[in-house]
């Protein structure tokens, strides 16, 4: 049954944050290898994908939203990968691309549907970069009609006062997907979206219902918050 969606082809909205290549390597497995008890996977199939903050970029575009992407990339192969990618999804690309940097890079063997094991190339990105980034994005933000930030803790969103403060000012909304242990840094946001136990990482667990609601009220009320949205997955 097919839905009939709003047009939202007016609407633009910018993503910021860790941006990834998600790369998947298929095959067959059917032998054990004979220089360790792991198996041997008979390569028949390659793809990537866009992740972490550039797969939302991409849902958004999906959407008919007019969908920018800001994060930090290396001036390396997965970087490039990702440009192209954008470039063919139609998302306008506000990433800062440096040459100190490493793109942040996933390899999945995949056998049978299963995943036999996950390589990842990455490093935490410097505060200059981050704060390089952010700077030009502040200069830009009359472009956008609201901002997402999507922190996976990989480095790209550190210092974020100075841009939440800039969007708020110029009446911007900027919902926030949280990481980590530390959510004063999106203090002044409309919206944080933690799941569960993001949520009782930072508040802890919650005999009942009434407990939940206070403790929800209380971090909504320190970081000075429009709305508290705690999800379930």
């Amino acid at each position: 049954m097919s839905q009939n969606l709003p047009d939202f082809s007016n609407l633009s909205i910018c993503v910021i944050g860790d941006i990834m290549l998600d790369e998947y390597l298929h095959g067959a497995t059917q032998r054990i290898s004979p220089e360790a008890p792991v198996p041997v996977v008979l390569k028949s199939a390659q793809n990537h994908c866009l992740g972490g903050a550039a797969n939302v970029a991409n849902n958004l575009a999906k959407l008919g939203i007019k969908a920018s992407l800001a994060g930090i990339l290396g001036e390396d192969e997965a970087g490039e990968t990702i440009r192209q990618a954008l470039k063919a999804q139609g998302i306008n690309d506000h990433c800062l691309y440096h040459g100190e940097a490493q793109t942040i890079h996933k390899l999945r063997i995949m056998s049978r549907s299963q995943q036999l094991l996950r390589i990842d190339k990455e490093q935490p990105f410097s505060s200059q970069l981050s704060d390089q980034l952010i700077s030009q994005l502040i200069s830009q933000l009359d472009h956008f009609d609201a901002i997402i930030l999507s922190d996976y803790a990989k480095g790209t969103l550190q210092k974020l006062s100075t841009l939440i403060s800039a969007a708020s000012a110029k009446g911007i909304p900027v919902i926030v997907d949280p990481k980590g242990q530390d959510f004063t840094k999106y203090t002044g946001a409309s919206a944080i979206t933690p799941n569960l136990s993001e949520f009782e990482a930072i508040q802890g667990k919650s005999a009942d219902n009434e407990t939940f609601n206070q403790k929800a009220q209380a971090l909504k009320s320190e970081l000075k918050l429009d709305a508290l949205i705690v999800t379930l997955s």
